[in-house]
């Protein structure tokens, strides 16, 4: 098992934003976390990559719980695409090498880290930019670039916070296409936050619903319906079968 949370909770100026969070990841799955805005995505990844400290409750990432791991070792174990990244004046390459850091042996880069990074770069289609300055992209190139930087890594765990908010339909599907297969081929498991429930669910091995701080529901895609889906968002909708994916719509107000 890579990843397993029990019991998490978190509080935030007395106010409790997590409440007892329990599951689990093995190699090769990919978990979509769901929910409104507010409900405490962005905080369970930042519990998980001990950016916070809970005020209750253990994350473990191979066995081992992440609040006794050195920053190093969590940037070893754990790559972290945060939703968003403030542009500097460094190339595209140089801001992907900086994922390097953790395997780097007395501060000299080797040839097999600088291939490692040539190779994300084209993988991700941004190898005719790595020259230019990041502050120069746009917000796409910049998202590709946090996830490249977090692949360099060879972490064991991807926590990944709205991956595609910044990209157009075909990036979007690439994208979640490179995260797949990593995750496949690798055998490595990922966490991410969406907002797309029909882009999530297609690509997630398994999904959890949050409502007021807690697990709502916890699953496979497959089996959500639309009570789940009504009862976390307050939104009705109708909930479609269709060649082994889920498609969700909102109902059609003129119909009632």
């Amino acid at each position: 098992m890579i990843l397993n949370v029990t019991g998490l909770t978190f509080t935030y100026n007395s106010h409790p934003v997590l409440d007892d969070i329990d599951f689990s990841l093995l190699p090769g799955e990919l978990l979509a976390v769901l929910g409104p805005n507010g409900v405490g995505k962005t905080t369970l990844l930042k519990c998980i990559n001990a950016i916070h400290r809970p005020k209750g409750g253990t994350v473990y990432v191979d066995n081992q719980d992440v609040l006794t791991f050195s920053p190093m070792k969590i940037a070893c174990k754990v790559g972290y695409v945060a939703q968003r990244s403030e542009p500097s004046h460094v190339t595209a390459f140089d801001a992907v090498l900086m994922g390097r850091r953790p395997h780097v042996r007395w501060g000299r880069v080797s040839r097999n880290d600088l291939e490692i990074v040539e190779a994300a770069l084209r993988r991700l289609g941004l190898i005719n930019l790595s020259m230019r300055y990041i502050d120069m992209m746009s917000g796409g190139e910049l998202q590709k670039i946090a996830i490249a930087r977090a692949l360099v890594q060879e972490p064991r765990l991807m926590l990944l916070d709205e991956p595609t908010s910044s990209l157009d339909l075909k990036n979007q599907v690439e994208i979640l296409g490179i995260i797949r297969r990593v995750v496949t081929g690798h055998q490595v498991a990922a966490v991410m936050t969406m907002h797309d429930l029909n882009t999530a669910l297609r690509y997630a091995d398994k999904c959890i619903f949050l409502k007021d701080g807690n697990i709502f529901y916890a699953g496979s895609p497959m089996e959500v319906d639309a009570h789940i889906i009504e009862t976390v968002y307050g939104l009705p909708v109708d909930v479609y079968h269709q060649g082994g994916r889920l498609l969700v719509a909102p109902k059609d107000e003129k119909s009632g």
